[in-house]
């Protein structure tokens, strides 16, 4: 049976998009054949890069601050140009997750930030697959994408809430984002019939 590495290469300001990027790679990792690896990509080392060149998928993940990705996934984002010169990522899987204090708070444009960066390395973009929850007046809160992304996954978490209030709906909601990025680098790794 093949084996896939999922790297989630995340920023985390105040810890709340530390804990969705765990739930990433605790649904990844849920995946039999999958392992996970977590990338604080404000500290970068030499095995860091190694270990996302050596993945056969990057899930990556960043709070929206003021719009779009925080200052530090803008650092890396940019760093990553090595990697673009070389096409070092090229067919690689990809993906993305954010949180803001809002229900919307512009996450969309982070996302489509993170999916365009994607693009630019050649990667190949896994989207959410839910359908949006909390949209009708028999659904809830504690709906999986409760948020309504399709991109990837976003989360809302309480400005004045500490990591440990981030919403059970969106942990569940970004371990089945680590599950379908797995799950499709599983098939993705699979040889063609002849």
């Amino acid at each position: 049976m093949s084996s896939v590495h999922v790297a989630i290469a995340y920023y985390s300001g105040y810890g709340h998009t530390l804990e969705i990027a765990k739930a990433v790679a605790d649904g990844a990792g849920s995946v039999p054949g999958a392992r996970a690896e977590l990338v604080d990509v404000a500290e970068m080392t030499d095995p860091k890069w190694e270990a996302l060149d050596a993945s056969d998928a990057i899930v990556f993940g960043t709070p929206t601050y003021m719009g779009s990705a925080s200052g530090a996934f803008h650092a890396f984002a940019e760093a990553t140009s090595k990697r673009w010169m070389t096409q070092r990522w090229l067919d690689k899987l990809a993906s993305g997750f954010t949180n803001s204090g809002s229900m919307s708070g512009d996450k969309l444009h982070t996302l489509q930030y993170l999916a365009l960066l994607a693009a630019q390395h050649g990667m190949h973009w896994v989207s959410l697959g839910l359908m949006p929850g909390w949209n009708t007046t028999t659904s809830s809160e504690h709906d999986d994408n409760r948020l309504g992304f399709y991109l990837g996954a976003g989360a809302q978490t309480w400005n004045d809430q500490g990591p440990d209030a981030v919403h059970a709906a969106d942990l569940a909601t970004a371990r089945h984002l680590g599950a379908r990025v797995a799950t499709q680098a599983l098939r993705y790794r699979q040889p063609l019939a002849s």
